[in-house]
């Protein structure tokens, strides 16, 4: 009987240790669980302080983009508005001699001076225009008409065979600037 007490008393042991091992790996368990969940909480807290600071800068970058629109848009209209600024002073001095000649023949009797004076004018002008980049366009009786370069006004009737279909007469002259045509020559073609 000594014997059934001492391993029933070593079995009531035995049995109080693994309760107390299975408690205290129940416990080890839950604290696992719970430490699992703070660090899903504080995941979830980093990805929502990382989607903060990432609508913080789009919203920073899209209105600095839209600040450097705005500036972009002012400053083109501003070079729009004064882009020929530096054409009209060079144009300056050439209506000066208009009104010049215009004085001077109002008096005037000698023809032959006035037109003198008036195509000194006239070269002086295109001079300054050539040298900003206008360039006349060459339409000469009998070249060939270029839907590109010319706009036919009318055509007019030809009893030679080789002006059909090319300019006979130039209504308006064409010019381009630089190498884009600015005004279409206007010209007469033969039928």
């Amino acid at each position: 009987m000594a014997k059934d007490k001492k391993a029933s008393k070593n079995q009531e042991e035995n049995e109080v240790l693994e309760a107390e091992n299975q408690t205290v790996a129940e416990e080890s368990t839950e604290e696992k669980v719970e430490e699992s969940a703070e660090a899903e909480l504080s995941a979830e807290e980093k990805l929502e302080i990382e989607l903060a600071e990432a609508k913080d800068k789009y919203l920073r970058l899209y209105s600095e983009f839209e600040n450097f629109r705005r500036r972009n848009a002012k400053e083109r209209i501003e070079l729009i508005k004064t882009a020929s600024s530096d054409l009209m002073v060079e144009l300056l001095p050439t209506i000066d001699d208009f009104e010049r000649a215009k004085k001077a023949n109002e008096n005037q009797d000698d023809i032959e001076a006035v037109k003198e004076g008036f195509g000194l004018i006239s070269s002086k002008l295109m001079k300054t225009l050539e040298a900003k980049g206008l360039k006349l366009m060459e339409t000469e009786k009998g070249t060939a008409f270029d839907a590109d370069l010319h706009e036919a006004v009318t055509q007019f009737p030809v009893e030679e065979e080789d002006l059909k279909g090319k300019i006979i007469d130039t209504v308006e002259k064409g010019y381009y600037l630089g190498d884009r045509v600015i005004r279409f020559a206007k010209v007469v073609i033969g039928a």
